[in-house]
């Protein structure tokens, strides 16, 4: 804990600095069990108060809890509940210090959302948290955006900023837009992720006005160039307000049942548009998508059209102040499962001529058994963002056409051979090895011809055991892998 206090406590006549005692019991010497319990020194932390989190240890009360006439506040049952809690608004500020006549430390804590507020039993030294409350740290520093300007607030009613992530400091409010301009942009200077939440929040600035900053909520945070919005920020111009004389709605329809699935609503700024006038190909909104590339960024999750004519056909001589209709169809998305047919723990330069299973077979601590089911823990296996996009389609459609290999061909190649990552090491001499993995594909092909979205799909592997550990590489994206 870092240093509490400036002020001095007096106990009875003898003075003791809170500066000079640092990490020793406070008023030994004048504690005394068998009296009265009654408070001789109060002090307010002032700026040196800290954020704390309860440990369940101790319950609160409106007193110190060894004072008469202390009233609990919040039971030890409790106090435990909110220890456990992933909530921010269950952290504390500690912000007074009380000293007992029995040399024990009290602090009147105050919980993040002003629910709770009393004091805590605290030890019995002096800048050391103990008993009933620890030190809490609300956020941690994450990784900054690779692009750190041109941000847009989405709403600048809704999308405020904060002096702290809400409920990560006592007291963290809302920061005035006065004087914002919608088309305002902002940059980003740091990054933290909530303690308990593990929720993403940047701290922005207003480039046209430096006194407007604060904390946002950044949802996923900004990832690439394909990145339009994130939590309160978009990389896109604010639209202007939407008329009969400058938009078009879209309406998004199941394609079997017709009914509506999802709304969006697409704005011109180009000017003196009137309701009626027929969409030219130039027009664009304020981010400069034209209105087809605009449905087609806001397809609802989940659906995907037919076709890229779909789209086109659908806007084709749209009018302001009209509603178009986009007929999109419900989609699944499949995993792999990968499976360990055969294991060979023949190595290559041991082999008798005659096969590649025959020779002298290395024995290993807790070798890998045929039949094993693969995890990305035990191999890396990286498809590209076009593989996994073979794997969503329309849902109950098979994921492999009858009468065309190319997505079946694709996803053969990418997972054709993958690298063990966990080393195995013998039992005689302790010598370290890994496997590396080659699919079957016929098997591939057979297992999943009559799958559909949305099925897990099969992956067989023949596993051969090479010489030397494993690297620590690990898949970059896995929420393919079943």
């Amino acid at each position: 804990m870092r240093s509490i206090l400036a002020k001095s406590l007096y106990v009875g006549l003898a003075a003791l600095s809170l500066g000079s005692v640092a990490n020793s019991i406070i008023a030994p010497a004048t504690a005394n069990a068998a009296s009265k319990a009654k408070i001789v020194s109060k002090v307010s932390l002032g700026k040196d108060g800290q954020n704390v989190q309860l440990t369940g240890k101790n319950a609160i009360y409106t007193k110190p809890g060894t004072v008469n006439g202390a009233k609990r506040v919040v039971s030890k049952a409790k106090a435990k509940n909110l220890a456990a809690s992933k909530h921010s608004a269950d952290y504390f500020r500690a912000y007074h210090m009380a000293l007992t006549n029995r040399g024990t430390v009290y602090y009147k804590v105050v919980s993040m959302n002003g629910k709770y507020r009393g004091y805590i039993y605290g030890g019995r030294v002096q800048k050391a948290f103990t008993g009933g409350i620890q030190e809490a740290t609300t956020t941690h520093k994450a990784t900054m955006p690779t692009k750190t300007t041109g941000f847009h607030l989405r709403n600048v009613n809704k999308n405020t900023l904060w002096t702290a992530p809400k409920n990560t400091e006592y007291k963290a409010h809302r920061v005035s837009l006065y004087g914002l301009n919608k088309n305002d942009t902002f940059k980003v200077s740091k990054a933290v992720t909530k303690s308990k939440e593990g929720t993403l929040y940047y701290y922005v600035t207003a480039e046209s006005d430096s006194s407007i900053s604060g904390w946002i909520y950044a949802g996923d945070g900004y990832k690439d160039a394909t990145t339009t919005e994130f939590g309160g920020l978009t990389v896109n111009v604010a639209d202007q307000e939407a008329t009969n004389d400058n938009s078009v709605t879209i309406q998004y329809r199941d394609a079997k049942t017709k009914a509506a699935v999802a709304k969006a609503t697409w704005v011109t700024a180009s000017k003196g548009t009137s309701a009626g006038d027929v969409v030219t190909e130039k027009a664009a909104n304020a981010s400069g998508k034209a209105l087809a590339d605009f449905a087609k960024d806001k397809l609802p999750s989940g659906y995907q059209v037919k076709d890229a004519s779909v789209l086109a056909d659908a806007v084709k001589a749209a009018r302001y102040g009209n509603t178009v209709y986009v007929d999109v169809n419900e989609t699944a998305t499949s995993k792999i499962g990968m499976k360990v047919e055969s294991v060979n723990n023949v190595l290559a330069a041991t082999r008798d001529a005659a096969s590649a299973s025959t020779g002298t077979a290395i024995e290993l601590n807790k070798p890998l058994t045929e039949g094993s089911t693969l995890t990305s823990k035990d191999a890396k296996a990286t498809l590209t963002a076009d593989d996994i996009a073979l794997l969503t389609g329309p849902k109950s459609q098979k994921v492999f056409a009858t009468n065309d290999d190319t997505a079946l061909n694709g996803l053969s190649k990418a997972l054709g051979t993958i690298i063990g990552t966990k080393t195995y090491t013998a039992k005689v001499g302790g010598k370290q090895y890994h496997y590396e993995f080659k699919l079957i594909p016929g098997e591939f092909k057979t297992d999943n011809r009559d799958k559909v979205f949305g099925d897990d799909l099969k992956a067989s592997y023949t596993a051969q055991l090479v010489e030397n550990p494993a690297t620590s590489n690990v898949s970059s994206n896995t929420n393919w892998w079943a």
